[in-house]
């Protein structure tokens, strides 16, 4: 655990599972007006927020659990996260087995299940490509009133930390092709542009190019 005067920094429990579900929709929109849970969940931010605390607290632990956060704590409440992940052990399978469960404690049916992924899916054209072995960070966000203190990089410190423990030599990070002032964040972390991904098709529904992959060793 990390402490400093203006923060504490935890690991994640259910406790955060409201701020989290923030989190993963703040980070998936990054610069834009909507991201993917938007366009995923039909776009009203009352029953997004729902589904994504059901989803951070699943009992298929997946790379947006809970128990893959760092949560930044001020003032008794949690306002900034990120987190770490290996894909082979958390990856695309387990979020989709994980959909399905929050699909069914939100009462979510196939139906509406089927269309939002075919809204948000030019997503998949676009999917960082990470190193084999890369320790992967995601979802990364704070609330407004606390950016620029810092705290991502306390975070990211912890979190690439966490990685080098688990033994791996590379992590990866992502931002959507505009979102220059994250970028600016993780380059200042040691990150280095490694990667980039651009479709027509994406552009279209999301409103950005594409994504960058950025990487450093640890």
């Amino acid at each position: 655990m990390q402490r400093s005067a203006t923060a504490t920094i935890v690991e994640a429990g259910p406790e955060h599972r409201d701020f989290l579900a923030w989190v993963c929709l703040t980070a998936f929109r990054s610069h834009l007006e909507r991201g993917f849970w938007d366009l995923m969940l039909g776009g009203d931010e009352r029953k997004t927020l729902q589904y994504l605390a059901a989803l951070v607290t699943t009992e298929q632990r997946h790379w947006s659990h809970y128990s893959t956060f760092l949560v930044a704590e001020a003032g008794g409440r949690p306002v900034s996260a990120l987190c770490g992940y290996f894909e082979r052990e958390l990856g695309g399978q387990s979020l989709a087995l994980a959909g399905a469960e929050a699909n069914r404690l939100t009462e979510r049916t196939d139906e509406e299940a089927a269309d939002g992924f075919a809204r948000a899916a030019s997503i998949m054209t676009v999917v960082p490509e990470h190193a084999e072995g890369a320790w992967i960070v995601e979802n990364v966000a704070t609330l407004p009133e606390y950016r620029g203190r810092g705290l991502c990089e306390r975070l990211m410190h912890e979190v690439l930390d966490r990685g080098r423990a688990l033994g791996t030599t590379l992590s990866d990070i992502s931002v959507f092709i505009g979102n220059d002032r994250a970028q600016r964040v993780y380059e200042r972390c040691g990150f280095k542009v490694a990667d980039e991904k651009r479709d027509a098709g994406f552009e279209a529904v999301y409103g950005t190019p594409g994504t960058r992959t950025l990487r450093r060793e640890l």
